[in-house]
């Protein structure tokens, strides 16, 4: 049976119904089959070991959830281990035991009674609250005992939250990730899946007021949303608004590249020979982008195009297949239509090893092999103003 990724709020209703189903398929091959073994199977399939340890976590996480503490602390009462196991029940789950679970969510009085019960995952959960941004959550987990540890700022570089970043800088915690390395926080906010703009900023300008050397380019000021710099790089070169850029000049001396400059950031469509434009509608940047149309920027500029035949397309393109922490609305693609993106252009692209041919923004949505990076919401606006396939 393949491998399934268990939600982070799992709901114990939907997985019986899943084991029904799962029965009735067994059956087909195995006539004999019993309920017993369809959630077995289905419980191991989601790395969880039994049934009942799924519902348990089932349990235990909507308790959580729901802030219940006497739920939390019948539970605990009843099954102990479940203070030192994942909450989910899987053997590794980034969110932790449940107290750590509970520091994700800023559940104050369910870690503390946690704590009471013994719970002893303190540095966790305190790194999980700094970076789900629960600071009031960490402030009571750090005089519960928890301090910082070496590479605790990766997580808020990750999410890009500045609260968080921000406070693990006042308790004096390293810009470095867990080996030491001093580029790892920028190359984490620059090439993460999160795309939360203004929190870049502030960690950006953090990481800047801290010591950290930002690079001097048109790039890194669409990251910092600094209009005020690329005003100035304008003035030195008044093509800006057209020029394109290699994956390097995006992620200035950040290491999200190999060494055989292959992309690694996390973004939907490619950005290797891309505009500012380009760059604005990856990193969810409205504000800049619209400067950039407004300073003489064409919404249908083009990357460049490989020796393979592979790019050409426009911002538009950008638009429909996003980042996965990209929130899904259709503000950049109105944007861009508002300034006479064409929404049948076509181009090639070439992503994750597939290519996709003389491809539209909508069927370069609609073909996308990961449906989960697709913005649905740009999709059909872009349809509306008459994109087709």
């Amino acid at each position: 049976m393949p491998e399934r990724h268990l939600p982070v709020h799992p709901n114990l209703d939907q997985l019986k119904r899943q084991a029904k189903d799962l029965l009735r398929d067994m059956r087909r091959k195995q006539p004999g089959a019993k309920l017993a073994d369809a959630q077995f199977a289905l419980s191991r399939s989601y790395g969880v070991a039994s049934w009942p340890r799924l519902v348990l976590a089932c349990r235990i996480v909507d308790a959580i959830w729901r802030d219940d503490v006497e739920a939390v602390r019948e539970l605990v009462e009843k099954h102990p281990n479940l203070l030192h196991e994942m909450a989910r029940g899987t053997e590794s789950c980034n969110w932790g035991p449940p107290m750590s679970y509970a520091a994700n969510l800023g559940r104050d009085r369910i870690i503390a009674t946690l704590r009471n019960l013994g719970a002893t995952d303190l540095t966790r959960a305190m790194d999980r609250a700094v970076l789900q941004g629960q600071i009031e959550t960490a402030r009571q987990l750090y005089a519960m005992g928890a301090r910082p540890e070496r590479g605790c700022v990766m997580g808020p570089c990750e999410t890009q939250n500045g609260e968080g970043l921000t406070y693990l800088i006042e308790l004096g915690a390293d810009l470095c990730d867990h080996l030491g390395d001093r580029s790892a926080p920028l190359a984490m906010l620059l090439g993460t899946y999160c795309r939360n703009s203004q929190g870049k900023h502030e960690c950006l300008e953090l990481l800047a007021t801290n010591g950290v050397a930002l690079a001097d380019t048109p790039t890194m000021a669409v990251h910092r949303g600094r209009i005020d710099l690329l005003e100035q790089h304008l003035q030195s070169d008044p093509d800006l608004v057209h020029r394109t850029f290699s994956l390097k000049e995006i992620y200035p001396e950040c290491g999200n590249y190999d060494a055989n400059g292959n992309d690694l950031g996390i973004h939907g469509t490619p950005l290797e020979g891309t505009t500012l434009l380009h760059l604005c509608v990856d990193q969810d940047e409205p504000e800049v982008l619209q400067w950039l149309l407004d300073h003489g920027a064409d919404a249908n500029v083009k990357a460049s195009v490989d020796a393979d035949g592979f790019g050409g397309y426009t911002p538009l393109f950008g638009c429909v297949v996003t980042a996965p922490g990209t929130h899904h609305n259709p503000r950049l693609a109105r944007i861009l239509l508002e300034h006479g993106a064409d929404p049948n252009a076509r181009a090639s692209l070439r992503k994750d090893g597939r290519a996709y041919r003389d491809v539209t923004p909508v069927s370069w949505g609609g073909q996308f092999q990961e449906q989960d990076w697709v913005n649905g919401a740009a999709m059909r606006i872009i349809a509306e103003r008459g994109g087709h396939s």
